[in-house]
């Protein structure tokens, strides 16, 4: 089965989390964090440096590694590393989903999000 390494920014602002819906694909609509494919020579944190940029027009700090879920999707499996990361400038562009939004902790548990992005939820509780 195939592997894809990818990254993922789970972008605090106080008792709020970014989340992205996504714009296309199999799971179009379905809600995750934003991020992306690990390329040759890249560290995690310049990834999702890089990704985040593009997704979204904005730029971030990586502050703290919190998981990596590994998860065997029918097709492919998939290995993410999470990371808490900080907004720092630019303004929200959505270039690669059709949604946005800032959402409470508590609050979390009501969106449709990817399986492998559940994986994160229970994770997320130690941090925010």
């Amino acid at each position: 089965m195939k592997t894809i390494e990818v990254v993922a920014a789970i972008i605090k602002d106080k008792d709020t989390i970014l989340a992205t819906r996504r714009g296309y694909g199999e799971f179009v609509n379905m809600w995750e964090f934003p991020g992306g494919k690990v390329e040759a020579g890249e560290t995690s944190e310049e990834a999702l440096i890089r990704e985040i940029r593009e997704e979204l027009s904005i730029t971030i700090t990586v502050d703290l590694f919190v998981t990596t879920v590994d998860y065997d999707y029918p097709n492919f499996h998939l290995t993410m590393h999470c990371f808490l990361c900080t907004q720092v400038n630019g303004t929200l562009t959505l270039n690669e989903h059709n949604d946005a939004k800032w959402i409470h902790s508590s609050e979390l548990n009501e969106l449709n999000w990817l399986p492998a992005d559940l994986e994160i939820l229970q994770e997320l509780k130690k941090y925010i």
